[in-house]
């Protein structure tokens, strides 16, 4: 025999599968106070900013806060999508959810940012209100970083310890070598090559940096980005450009993760190079980095160095190979949950 609850207790869902996926995230507008809010979130990440907070936040609060965010917004304001009034990073997104709802109907689906919004917390709550009792939580980011990879799930594990009821919990491990990545990252960067009207002498693969420090104290970032490089320069056919691999958007007087993508650029046109085309596998969505930082700033500076053809290409996003992969990816890791 049940025992009855009581007559003012929520009614109890049925059990659903859920799968959450995260990503970075980005400001919810190009002005002064929504770009503050997300940098002050972002740069106050201790997993991001490993310095001692006595010495970090008053040069975050004091100098950068003050004119940071006036810098940053101008340049989200040169890839800001303004047909569909949002970042790209959050619009393609969401794209990808719609996707892989269409091929995973029977597993709700949600997307969370670690910065901004949606927030990884209404994310989550999200697939709880929808009766998940098993999330499968998959941080995007195929080379695993404690900057990246590991605060995502620090997040999602901040806000279960606020539950009552908390739901079972997976984590996506790195993919960097994972045999359906490689395949879509190379079938999606010959389709560009191909497209382009010139032939590259050179493939730049461009990884985000971390600093130096991170990979001494035993960060595996920078062998995985390597991996995946190699990996991926086996699948490419004998005839495609030479590929390299270099890191970027590094941030303060430290020493990051070398070679710098925009110096390794600046040696190569002043070295003679004319053509050359640089893809960045560690991004599973375009956003500012790929888009402004690659695609603009850097595009400019290869044409002041006396390069001619220089071709950024894009990110996985939502194309087939992406939710190929996605799909992939999730449906391996709900082994066990689902027989989807």
């Amino acid at each position: 025999m049940t025992s009855p609850l009581p007559a003012d207790h929520p009614p109890v869902k049925a059990q659903k599968i859920g799968v959450l996926l995260l990503n970075l995230g980005t400001p919810d507008g190009t002005g002064f106070a929504p770009m503050w809010r997300y940098l002050r979130q972002f740069l106050s990440d201790n997993r991001v900013i490993e310095l001692p907070r006595p010495i970090w936040l008053p040069i975050l609060y004091g100098p950068i806060l003050t004119f940071r965010p006036r810098k940053s917004g101008k340049a989200y304001a040169e890839i800001w999508d303004q047909e569909r009034g949002d970042s790209p990073l959050r619009l393609i997104s969401y794209d990808q959810v719609e996707a892989l709802r269409e091929r995973m109907p029977d597993v709700e689906i949600a997307v969370g940012m670690r910065y901004g919004n949606p927030s990884t917390k209404s994310a989550l709550q999200q697939l709880i209100d929808a009766g998940c009792q098993k999330v499968l939580c998959a941080a995007l980011y195929p080379q695993y970083a404690a900057s990246t990879t590991a605060t995502a799930y620090d997040e999602v594990f901040r806000n279960l310890m606020k539950m009552r009821w908390q739901p079972a919990i997976r984590t996506l491990p790195s993919y960097h070598d994972d045999p359906h990545y490689i395949d879509a990252l190379a079938e999606d960067t010959l389709r560009q090559l191909n497209e382009l009207d010139f032939e590259p002498e050179r493939l730049i693969t461009s990884y985000h940096g971390v600093p130096k420090t991170y990979l001494l104290k035993g960060d595996p970032y920078h062998c995985l980005c390597h991996k995946t490089t190699r990996l991926l320069s086996e699948q490419m056919p004998k005839d495609a450009p030479p590929l390299e691999v270099t890191f970027q958007s590094r941030f303060g007087p430290t020493e990051w993760l070398k070679p710098y993508t925009d110096k390794t650029l600046e040696a190569h046109a002043k070295a003679g190079m004319k053509r050359v085309a640089v893809t960045m596998p560690g991004f599973s969505v375009d956003c500012l980095e790929t888009l402004e930082e690659i695609g603009i700033g850097l595009a400019e500076e290869w044409h002041e160095n006396g390069g001619t053809n220089f071709a950024a290409l894009t990110c996985l996003n939502a194309s087939k190979p992406s939710i190929d992969l996605l799909e992939s990816l999730v449906r391996r890791n709900l082994n066990g949950w689902t027989n989807v």
